[in-house]
């Protein structure tokens, strides 16, 4: 991958006198320990520290200063954009702490307990919310950025704030609602129901385990779910918690689809089957 749009991006925003920093994803151990080695204590941020999130510090962002514009310590993550490594950005000079309040407010999203870490620092995460924002709506997400570079997923791309500056934390921040791909909807939505069996029934979980490989059986689940219109958590569960409880013998003929069957439909006729059979999930 060319290197010469983020080096032309980097010596623009250098000779205006804007100080340069790198976003850098936790997953690039060899980067990062390279960047601590050789940068002072006051030229990089733990973007987690000393928030709700701090136990994750070390497996969270890290934000590095570039002293120059042609920094040789960041080229292999220049010619490497495809691993979404993280962003590059640019920033009035000593305002590094503001900008890092500024996403630090912005990192817990939804309330308790249905929390979640907002994943900011991930470039494919930015490029879609970016789209998606109306102009008017950039500063409140930017704050002190006064502009970033960032791989698009196959382009390099740069994008300006058209005014910089302190925001408070909007009550509906518009950019939570940046529709996600299909196919990140489908890991978060595995990942979730993974955790849930994990919790909630992790002895008939891991039983599942020991004679088929339980992601499998996991996305197996899902795409059931998907073909019967079953979207809601309720409905989720329940075909979860059952299918569990019978993984060796599949789905009961009672469980399929009935000619002019609504999803809605469909869903009560076989928890009414069930609770009648008395085939109600008990641990």
């Amino acid at each position: 991958m060319s290197e010469a749009f983020p080096r032309r991006w980097m010596t623009r925003q250098f000779a205006s006198g804007h100080g340069l920093y790198l976003l850098l994803d936790s997953r690039q151990q060899e980067i990062r320990r390279l960047l601590l080695q050789t940068s002072d204590f006051e030229h990089y941020r733990i973007l987690y520290k000393d928030t709700p999130a701090a136990e994750l510090a070390d497996n969270g962002p890290f934000v590095f200063a570039l002293e120059r514009y042609d920094d040789k310590r960041i080229a292999p993550l220049l010619a490497r954009p495809e691993d979404n490594w993280g962003w590059l950005f640019s920033l009035p000079q000593a305002s590094l702490p503001v900008w890092v309040e500024h996403w630090q407010q912005r990192l817990i999203i939804g309330t308790r307990p249905h929390q979640a870490l907002y994943r900011f620092h991930d470039n494919r995460v930015l490029s879609r919310t970016l789209a998606y924002l109306p102009t008017e709506d950039m500063p409140a997400y930017l704050g002190p950025t006064l502009s970033v570079c960032y791989w698009q997923g196959t382009r390099w791309e740069s994008s300006d704030n058209p005014a910089p500056g302190r925001y408070p934390l909007p009550a509906s921040p518009l950019w939570l609602q940046t529709p996600a791909p299909a196919e990140q909807t489908r890991e978060i939505r595995q990942l979730n129901a993974h955790r849930y069996l994990l919790a909630e029934h992790e002895q008939a979980y891991a039983d599942l385990a020991r004679t088929q490989p339980p992601e499998a059986w996991l996305r197996e689940r899902l795409e059931q779910a998907d073909e019967w219109g079953w979207q809601t958590p309720q409905q989720l569960e329940f075909l979860l918690i059952h299918s569990l409880r019978m993984p060796a013998h599949g789905i009961d003929a009672q469980w399929q689809v009935r000619p002019g069957e609504t999803s809605l439909e469909h869903f009560e006729r076989v928890s009414h089957w069930v609770k009648t059979m008395g085939g109600e999930a008990t641990e």
